[in-house]
């Protein structure tokens, strides 16, 4: 895995819930808990968090400062180009892209999209549930080589190839091999969110971390406990 960055997108800006990144949840921001996740992973020694040049990402900034990440800034709209730059300053042969409203990532399958990305010699491979993948929406993440990104960034034009990194990649199969890693059966949730990106999304999500901590103090949910609790609260 030698070469595999992690980007990690954040930002204080957002319509549905302003500043979540950073808003307490259990006692910690909810970024300090994804970080710690991500760095579960063979990856997660190349860490990186992408944020905006905004003078609001502050508050951001000094959580990063805190948990000892390393932090690029970039365009605040053109998200390809500041991952495109980003993995270019870092020398990353492959980026793992993961974003700060997922506070159930899980690093286990971040390594397995690695491995499965490597051993099929893929451009692109993702975990989502929208293309099969059987994850709750909010564990997967994406990987893509650095070629297929360097690629995709000098050839997409459209306004949403430039807000979301992955699109022009996922819209162009016959340019960029790709694949979706399964979800193993105990893993399997696909008509469940375990993201955040409401107020009472994060309830949900403080509510399941509380459980835990209460079980586990300082732990970190895994996703087959996650899945149960939010299925017997449902």
């Amino acid at each position: 895995m030698s070469g595999v960055g992690i980007i990690l997108q954040a930002r204080m800006g957002s319509s549905r819930l302003p500043g979540k990144v950073v808003k307490p949840l259990c006692g910690r921001p909810m970024l300090a808990w994804i970080v710690t996740r991500l760095r579960r992973s063979a990856a997660g020694k190349r860490l990186v968090v992408a944020t905006s040049l905004l003078e609001t990402e502050a508050p951001l900034l000094a959580v990063c400062e805190s948990l000892g990440v390393e932090v690029f800034r970039g365009h605040e709209t053109d998200v390809h180009d500041r991952y495109y730059r980003c993995a270019l300053e870092r020398g990353f042969d492959a980026v793992v892209r993961a974003t700060a409203d997922n506070p159930f990532v899980d690093a286990a399958e971040c390594d397995r999209l690695i491995r499965m990305r490597e051993e099929r010699s893929l451009d692109y491979a993702c975990a989502f549930p929208e293309f099969g993948s059987g994850f709750p929406d909010g564990v997967g993440v994406e990987i893509f080589t650095f070629a297929a990104l360097e690629r995709s960034w000098r050839e997409s034009t459209a306004p949403r190839h430039r807000e979301h990194v992955n699109e022009y990649i996922q819209e162009h199969p016959e340019l960029f091999r790709q694949d979706v890693l399964k979800a193993p059966p105990r893993k399997r949730a696909p008509g469940l969110s375990l993201t955040v990106d409401t107020p009472a999304q994060f309830a949900d999500a403080e509510r399941l971390y509380a459980e835990y901590q209460r079980r586990e103090p300082g732990g970190l949910p895994s996703v087959e406990w996650a899945i149960q609790a939010a299925r017997k609260a449902a």
